[in-house]
Protein backbone atom coordinates (compact mmCIF):
# COMPACT_ATOMS: atom_id res chain seq x y z
CA UNK A 1 0.00 0.00 0.00
CA UNK A 2 0.91 3.40 -0.48
CA UNK A 3 -1.67 5.98 0.83
CA UNK A 4 -2.07 8.31 3.59
CA UNK A 5 -2.41 6.75 7.27
CA UNK A 6 -2.28 3.19 5.82
CA UNK A 7 0.77 2.94 8.48
CA UNK A 8 2.04 4.12 11.79
CA UNK A 9 5.46 5.19 11.92
CA UNK A 10 5.95 5.70 15.00
CA UNK A 11 6.27 3.51 18.83
CA UNK A 12 2.70 4.45 20.76
CA UNK A 13 4.62 3.92 24.32
CA UNK A 14 1.71 2.56 26.07
CA UNK A 15 3.75 1.98 28.91
CA UNK A 16 4.34 5.44 29.50
CA UNK A 17 0.56 7.05 29.67
CA UNK A 18 0.20 6.57 33.73
CA UNK A 19 3.28 8.33 34.57
CA UNK A 20 3.45 12.30 32.67
CA UNK A 21 6.17 12.72 34.73
CA UNK A 22 7.79 10.14 32.01
CA UNK A 23 7.20 11.85 29.03
CA UNK A 24 6.44 15.50 29.76
CA UNK A 25 10.04 16.45 29.72
CA UNK A 26 12.06 19.32 28.23
CA UNK A 27 13.30 17.32 25.08
CA UNK A 28 9.45 16.30 24.14
CA UNK A 29 8.13 17.62 21.11
CA UNK A 30 4.61 19.37 21.63
CA UNK A 31 1.95 19.43 18.30
CA UNK A 32 -0.37 21.91 18.98
CA UNK A 33 -4.39 20.87 17.53
CA UNK A 34 -7.68 21.74 17.52
CA UNK A 35 -10.16 18.96 15.99
CA UNK A 36 -8.68 18.57 12.80
CA UNK A 37 -6.51 21.31 12.50
CA UNK A 38 -2.85 21.34 13.46
CA UNK A 39 -0.51 23.95 13.99
CA UNK A 40 1.73 24.32 10.33
CA UNK A 41 4.99 26.14 9.68
CA UNK A 42 6.06 27.42 6.08
CA UNK A 43 6.97 23.91 4.06
CA UNK A 44 4.19 23.01 4.38
CA UNK A 45 5.07 20.86 8.11
CA UNK A 46 3.60 20.50 11.47
CA UNK A 47 4.75 23.22 14.04
CA UNK A 48 6.43 21.73 17.26
CA UNK A 49 6.65 23.19 20.42
CA UNK A 50 8.00 22.29 23.89
CA UNK A 51 6.03 21.13 27.06
CA UNK A 52 6.96 24.67 28.27
CA UNK A 53 5.70 26.88 25.87
CA UNK A 54 2.61 24.63 24.87
CA UNK A 55 -0.44 26.14 25.66
CA UNK A 56 -3.12 24.68 28.67
CA UNK A 57 -5.34 21.98 27.04
CA UNK A 58 -5.77 18.27 27.12
CA UNK A 59 -2.69 16.48 27.25
CA UNK A 60 -2.05 13.49 24.61
CA UNK A 61 1.06 11.39 24.47
CA UNK A 62 2.00 10.18 20.80
CA UNK A 63 4.68 8.31 21.49
CA UNK A 64 8.24 8.00 20.44
CA UNK A 65 9.68 8.47 17.30
CA UNK A 66 13.46 8.42 15.82
CA UNK A 67 14.43 9.06 19.12
CA UNK A 68 12.50 11.49 20.56
CA UNK A 69 9.28 11.72 22.52
CA UNK A 70 6.01 13.29 20.94
CA UNK A 71 3.14 14.88 22.61
CA UNK A 72 0.09 17.00 21.58
CA UNK A 73 -2.39 19.61 23.47
CA UNK A 74 -5.50 19.38 21.88
CA UNK A 75 -7.54 22.86 21.90
CA UNK A 76 -11.20 23.95 21.13
CA UNK A 77 -9.18 25.77 18.42
CA UNK A 78 -5.96 26.69 17.31
CA UNK A 79 -4.96 30.28 17.20
CA UNK A 80 -4.50 31.86 13.82
CA UNK A 81 -1.07 33.57 14.85
CA UNK A 82 -0.25 28.98 14.86
CA UNK A 83 -1.32 28.89 11.35
CA UNK A 84 -3.87 25.82 11.45
CA UNK A 85 -4.78 23.52 8.58
CA UNK A 86 -6.69 20.51 8.34
CA UNK A 87 -4.93 17.52 8.06
CA UNK A 88 -7.45 16.53 5.31
CA UNK A 89 -5.73 19.30 2.80
CA UNK A 90 -1.84 18.29 4.32
CA UNK A 91 -2.12 14.75 4.75
CA UNK A 92 -0.77 14.51 1.03
CA UNK A 93 2.07 16.94 1.94
CA UNK A 94 3.18 15.76 4.81
CA UNK A 95 6.57 13.70 5.59
CA UNK A 96 4.87 9.93 6.75
CA UNK A 97 6.79 10.30 9.81
CA UNK A 98 4.85 13.55 10.84
CA UNK A 99 1.37 12.47 9.00
CA UNK A 100 1.52 9.28 11.65
CA UNK A 101 1.53 11.22 14.44
CA UNK A 102 -0.79 13.44 12.84
CA UNK A 103 -3.58 11.18 12.63
CA UNK A 104 -3.23 10.07 16.10
CA UNK A 105 -3.18 12.93 17.87
CA UNK A 106 -5.99 14.45 15.15
CA UNK A 107 -8.08 10.91 16.22
CA UNK A 108 -7.83 11.52 19.52
CA UNK A 109 -8.50 15.01 20.08
CA UNK A 110 -11.47 14.87 18.23
CA UNK A 111 -12.87 12.22 20.52
CA UNK A 112 -11.65 14.03 23.66
CA UNK A 113 -13.96 17.13 22.42
CA UNK A 114 -16.76 14.90 22.00
CA UNK A 115 -16.76 12.79 25.09
CA UNK A 116 -16.62 15.47 28.07
CA UNK A 117 -20.01 14.16 29.96
CA UNK A 118 -20.23 10.62 30.91
CA UNK A 119 -23.16 8.65 29.20
CA UNK A 120 -23.75 7.36 32.34
CA UNK A 121 -24.91 9.55 34.47
CA UNK A 122 -23.89 13.05 32.97
CA UNK A 123 -20.81 14.05 35.23
CA UNK A 124 -18.13 16.31 33.74
CA UNK A 125 -15.08 13.43 32.84
CA UNK A 126 -11.53 13.63 33.27
CA UNK A 127 -9.00 12.85 30.98
CA UNK A 128 -6.46 9.92 31.85
CA UNK A 129 -3.57 7.83 30.57
CA UNK A 130 -2.33 10.55 28.73
CA UNK A 131 -5.59 11.52 26.62
CA UNK A 132 -6.19 8.04 25.78
CA UNK A 133 -9.44 7.30 28.52
CA UNK A 134 -11.98 9.35 30.19
CA UNK A 135 -13.05 8.60 33.75
CA UNK A 136 -15.98 9.66 35.58
CA UNK A 137 -15.29 11.41 38.92
CA UNK A 138 -19.04 10.30 39.99
CA UNK A 139 -19.95 6.86 38.90
CA UNK A 140 -16.49 5.32 38.28
CA UNK A 141 -17.10 4.55 34.28
CA UNK A 142 -14.22 4.34 32.35
CA UNK A 143 -14.65 5.60 28.28
CA UNK A 144 -11.87 4.47 26.15
CA UNK A 145 -11.56 5.78 22.57
CA UNK A 146 -14.23 4.58 19.73
CA UNK A 147 -13.53 3.46 16.53
CA UNK A 148 -16.11 2.79 13.94
CA UNK A 149 -15.41 0.09 11.19
CA UNK A 150 -16.79 1.13 8.23
CA UNK A 151 -16.48 -1.12 5.03
CA UNK A 152 -14.90 0.34 1.63
CA UNK A 153 -15.19 -1.77 -1.83
CA UNK A 154 -14.19 -1.63 -5.44
CA UNK A 155 -16.74 -3.86 -7.37
CA UNK A 156 -15.72 -5.53 -10.27
CA UNK A 157 -18.38 -7.49 -12.74
CA UNK A 158 -17.46 -10.78 -15.26
CA UNK A 159 -15.84 -8.30 -17.50
CA UNK A 160 -13.32 -6.51 -15.06
CA UNK A 161 -15.57 -3.71 -15.52
CA UNK A 162 -15.27 -1.31 -11.90
CA UNK A 163 -18.42 0.23 -10.38
CA UNK A 164 -18.39 4.02 -9.33
CA UNK A 165 -20.96 6.25 -8.14
CA UNK A 166 -21.54 10.18 -6.81
CA UNK A 167 -23.29 11.14 -3.65
CA UNK A 168 -26.23 13.16 -4.30
CA UNK A 169 -24.21 15.80 -2.39
CA UNK A 170 -20.93 15.94 -4.23
CA UNK A 171 -20.76 18.12 -7.56
CA UNK A 172 -21.69 16.66 -11.02
CA UNK A 173 -18.27 14.61 -12.45
CA UNK A 174 -16.92 13.53 -8.67
CA UNK A 175 -16.85 9.59 -8.37
CA UNK A 176 -16.04 7.33 -5.75
CA UNK A 177 -15.94 3.49 -4.81
CA UNK A 178 -18.86 2.26 -2.32
CA UNK A 179 -18.40 2.43 1.41
CA UNK A 180 -20.55 2.08 4.52
CA UNK A 181 -20.20 1.33 8.91
CA UNK A 182 -20.70 -2.35 9.42
CA UNK A 183 -23.14 -3.01 11.49
CA UNK A 184 -23.73 -4.72 15.34
CA UNK A 185 -23.15 -8.90 14.65
CA UNK A 186 -22.37 -8.25 10.95
CA UNK A 187 -19.20 -9.41 9.52
CA UNK A 188 -17.17 -7.51 7.58
CA UNK A 189 -17.74 -9.83 4.00
CA UNK A 190 -21.24 -9.86 4.71
CA UNK A 191 -21.55 -5.28 5.50
CA UNK A 192 -19.85 -5.20 1.74
CA UNK A 193 -22.86 -7.53 0.48
CA UNK A 194 -25.53 -5.79 2.18
CA UNK A 195 -24.47 -1.93 1.49
CA UNK A 196 -23.73 -2.84 -2.27
CA UNK A 197 -27.21 -4.18 -2.64
CA UNK A 198 -28.81 -1.06 -0.44
CA UNK A 199 -27.06 1.60 -2.29
CA UNK A 200 -27.15 0.34 -6.06
CA UNK A 201 -29.04 -2.70 -6.15
CA UNK A 202 -25.70 -5.32 -7.21
CA UNK A 203 -25.99 -8.50 -5.58
CA UNK A 204 -22.26 -9.28 -4.47
CA UNK A 205 -20.44 -12.85 -4.21
CA UNK A 206 -17.08 -13.20 -3.24
CA UNK A 207 -15.80 -10.11 -1.25
CA UNK A 208 -11.86 -10.14 -0.55
CA UNK A 209 -10.06 -7.98 2.08
CA UNK A 210 -7.41 -5.93 0.50
CA UNK A 211 -6.10 -3.67 3.54
CA UNK A 212 -6.91 -0.84 6.02
CA UNK A 213 -6.81 2.68 6.84
CA UNK A 214 -7.56 4.93 9.50
CA UNK A 215 -9.75 7.88 8.94
CA UNK A 216 -10.21 10.39 11.83
CA UNK A 217 -13.16 11.89 10.58
CA UNK A 218 -14.30 11.67 13.17
CA UNK A 219 -13.44 8.16 13.86
CA UNK A 220 -13.61 5.67 11.32
CA UNK A 221 -11.25 2.17 10.34
CA UNK A 222 -11.84 2.05 6.75
CA UNK A 223 -12.03 -1.82 5.30
CA UNK A 224 -10.80 -2.06 2.03
CA UNK A 225 -12.53 -4.70 -0.16
CA UNK A 226 -12.67 -5.98 -3.47
CA UNK A 227 -15.86 -7.35 -4.09
CA UNK A 228 -16.97 -9.73 -7.12
CA UNK A 229 -20.82 -8.60 -8.63
CA UNK A 230 -23.47 -11.56 -9.85
CA UNK A 231 -25.59 -8.52 -11.26
CA UNK A 232 -25.10 -5.18 -12.80
CA UNK A 233 -28.17 -3.41 -13.23
CA UNK A 234 -28.28 -0.59 -10.84
CA UNK A 235 -31.48 0.55 -8.56
CA UNK A 236 -30.45 3.45 -7.13
CA UNK A 237 -30.89 4.55 -3.18
CA UNK A 238 -31.11 8.13 -4.55
CA UNK A 239 -30.99 9.56 -0.76
CA UNK A 240 -27.15 8.04 -0.82
CA UNK A 241 -26.60 7.77 -4.50
CA UNK A 242 -27.15 10.07 -7.65
CA UNK A 243 -25.03 8.57 -10.27
CA UNK A 244 -23.55 5.31 -10.89
CA UNK A 245 -21.62 3.96 -13.48
CA UNK A 246 -19.48 1.20 -14.69
CA UNK A 247 -16.06 1.61 -16.25
CA UNK A 248 -13.59 -0.19 -18.35
CA UNK A 249 -9.87 0.64 -17.91
CA UNK A 250 -9.91 2.56 -21.02
CA UNK A 251 -13.19 4.33 -20.24
CA UNK A 252 -12.20 5.41 -16.65
CA UNK A 253 -8.89 7.10 -18.28
CA UNK A 254 -10.95 8.50 -21.20
CA UNK A 255 -13.51 10.07 -18.55
CA UNK A 256 -10.53 11.32 -16.00
CA UNK A 257 -8.85 12.77 -19.36
CA UNK A 258 -12.77 14.45 -20.69
CA UNK A 259 -12.76 16.29 -17.83
CA UNK A 260 -15.94 14.53 -16.64
CA UNK A 261 -14.75 11.90 -14.05
CA UNK A 262 -12.09 13.12 -10.89
CA UNK A 263 -11.52 10.99 -8.52
CA UNK A 264 -10.19 11.03 -4.86
CA UNK A 265 -7.51 12.66 -4.23
CA UNK A 266 -4.00 10.36 -4.21
CA UNK A 267 -1.73 9.50 -1.57
CA UNK A 268 -4.83 9.91 1.01
CA UNK A 269 -8.52 8.05 -0.17
CA UNK A 270 -8.21 4.32 0.25
CA UNK A 271 -10.74 4.32 -2.44
CA UNK A 272 -8.10 6.08 -5.16
CA UNK A 273 -5.87 3.06 -4.10
CA UNK A 274 -8.34 0.53 -4.84
CA UNK A 275 -9.52 2.16 -7.81
CA UNK A 276 -5.63 1.95 -8.86
CA UNK A 277 -5.15 -1.51 -7.65
CA UNK A 278 -7.55 -2.46 -10.34
CA UNK A 279 -6.74 -0.51 -12.91
CA UNK A 280 -3.03 -1.53 -12.57
CA UNK A 281 -0.71 2.37 -12.02
CA UNK A 282 -1.59 5.52 -11.38
CA UNK A 283 -4.20 7.40 -12.43
CA UNK A 284 -4.36 11.11 -13.25
CA UNK A 285 -6.72 13.71 -12.05
CA UNK A 286 -8.00 14.46 -8.68
CA UNK A 287 -10.98 16.22 -6.73
CA UNK A 288 -10.70 20.26 -6.96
Amino acid sequence: MDFAFERARHDRAGNLRPRDDLWKTPDTRVLVLGGEHVATIDGPALRWTTVDEAPDGEWILLGDQNGRRHAAVALQRVPRELSPVSIRVLAPLLDPDELSLAIHAVGLARWLQSHTYCSRCGEYLYSAQAGHLRVCPSCGTEHYPRTDPAVIMLVTDEDDRCLLARNPNWPEGRFSTLAGFVEPGETLEDAVRREVAEEVGITVGDATYLGSQPWPFPQSLMLGFRAVAESTDFTLDDKEIAEARWFTREELVQAIEDETVALPPAKVSISRWLVEQWYGGDLPGTWS
